[in-house]
């Protein structure tokens, strides 16, 4: 791989003095932006909580009524919509073009947290990883600005990246996972991927005491990424990665689809964003209607990132049969493009959600049980939607728990064919997009 210019300034500035003044700027950032990561999640999940679940239950809407997303989302739509428009910064990221760990102004900070705190609460089908690392980037280089490098220099470029693993560990639950999800993020190898990583090591490690504890303070409580409920073999047998390898394929060509639609609605939603921010959540309200006067089940499980809801696919007695399940796919699946293409938030979580929705159902195939099932789905969707294939199999790996570690080897071929099979659908339309137009007669 040949040197970038960026990675160039990156290698001349490992070698100087102030790289070690850089290494203890990204350790003094650490717990700052882990805490201000610790808040933005926790108002997340009271808002969410609060529209979901307590207001709904004082007004005696137990279960919630097919009708109660519509006005949520509405305002959600708006708010968002005024922070693409009105704000700087275009409220952050667009998630159809994936998740990275680029440098982010200060002064997008506001536009970032009033989409992802107006959005993704109100049931939005993006996650909060991206606008968490766009937080802890911005607050990170905020936070350096008197005493750390100067902005739009590789060593503030630098710290921003060590705030994103700061702020990225408190959801992940911890700083190792942050690491190497940063490390395949920023797209860097070799001597210089190291010099990377040493500040988001150090940034997270720090960090991570506020949610771990140190001595006798426990830390602040987070919540945990594992599956309730989720019975797993030992190991797998034959079977289990036999099924698999088709598993996979089809979970990546679904993930494929649901982008394929995000791109191609994308031109539109950068051309006018504040309308395609409500037909996005009016499609999502419409989809979650449907899902609930179909299959008699909440609305709610076809809104929001997944994250929350992924227990109703483990817990015992409350799972959806296999034609809700479809249902829930295909509404959800259609919410989650669009959302892509014109709202803001992350793509991992409803990517996550659905593939383990697919392991569900593929679980009972014959020799097929549904830990494994679902374990390949969930590996391959976050393989397909990311793509960065360590962090894919870090991630579920994760996300499956300690007495998990059997599904390892699931998980890995499934994360290795949903690569391959993402890379080969897409290659026909990278060829389409670089093929000249026709000319006009």
């Amino acid at each position: 791989m040949e040197p970038t210019p960026a990675g160039d300034r990156l290698e001349q500035l490992a070698r100087t003095r102030g790289y070690l003044g850089l290494l203890g700027a990204a350790g003094l950032v650490g717990v700052p932006v882990s805490v201000a990561a610790f808040a933005f999640l926790a108002l997340l999940h009271w808002l969410t909580d609060l529209v979901w679940v307590e207001l709904p239950h004082q007004w005696g809407l137990d279960p919630v009524p097919w009708w109660w997303p519509a006005p949520w989302l509405a305002a959600g739509g708006l708010i968002v919509a005024l922070a693409i428009t009105r704000l700087p910064g275009a409220g952050g990221h667009v998630p159809i073009d994936g998740l990275g760990a680029g440098a982010v102004a200060p002064s997008h900070l506001p536009g970032v947290l009033l989409a992802a705190v107006g959005g993704l609460p109100l049931g939005v089908v993006l996650g909060p990883e991206a606008p968490l690392m766009a937080v802890g980037a911005g607050l990170a280089v905020l936070l350096s600005r008197r005493w750390g490098p100067a902005e739009g220099t590789p060593a503030s470029g630098m710290i921003g990246v060590a705030g994103s693993a700061a702020a990225v560990a408190v959801i992940f639950g911890s700083p190792l996972i942050a690491a190497v999800f940063i490390l395949e993020a920023v797209g860097f190898s070799g001597p210089r991927l190291t010099r990377v990583v040493l500040p988001c090591l150090l940034s997270a490690g720090v960090g991570a005491l506020v949610f771990t504890g140190m001595g006798a303070w426990t830390g602040l409580p987070v919540a945990s990424l594992t599956l309730p409920g989720l019975e797993s073999p030992a190991r797998p047998d034959l079977a289990d990665l036999l099924w698999t390898v088709p598993a996979a394929v089809l979970v990546a060509a679904g993930i494929s689809q649901v982008h394929r639609l995000g791109h191609a609605l994308a031109p539109r939603a950068a051309a006018r964003p504040a309308l395609l921010a409500l037909v996005a959540v009016a499609v999502t309200a419409v989809g979650a209607a449907a899902y609930a006067l179909l299959t008699g089940r909440s609305p709610v499980e076809v809104l929001l990132s997944g994250q929350d809801t992924l227990g109703v696919l483990t817990a015992g007695g409350d799972v959806p049969g296999a034609w809700a399940l479809v249902a829930l796919l295909v509404c959800k699946g259609l919410a989650y493009a669009v959302s892509l293409a014109a709202l803001r938030g992350g793509p991992i979580f409803p990517a996550l959600f659905m593939g383990a929705a697919v392991g569900v159902l593929l679980g009972a195939l014959p020799g097929y049980g549904t830990a494994p099932a679902m374990a390949a789905g969930m590996a391959a969707a976050t393989a397909a939607v990311l793509p960065l294939p360590v962090s894919s199999a870090v991630l579920v790996t994760l996300l499956l728990g300690s007495d998990a570690t059997g599904m390892t080897p699931v998980v890995l071929v499934a994360v290795v064919i949903a690569f391959v099979t993402g890379r080969l659908l897409e290659r026909p339309r990278a060829a389409g997009d670089a093929a000249p137009e026709p000319a006009e007669a």
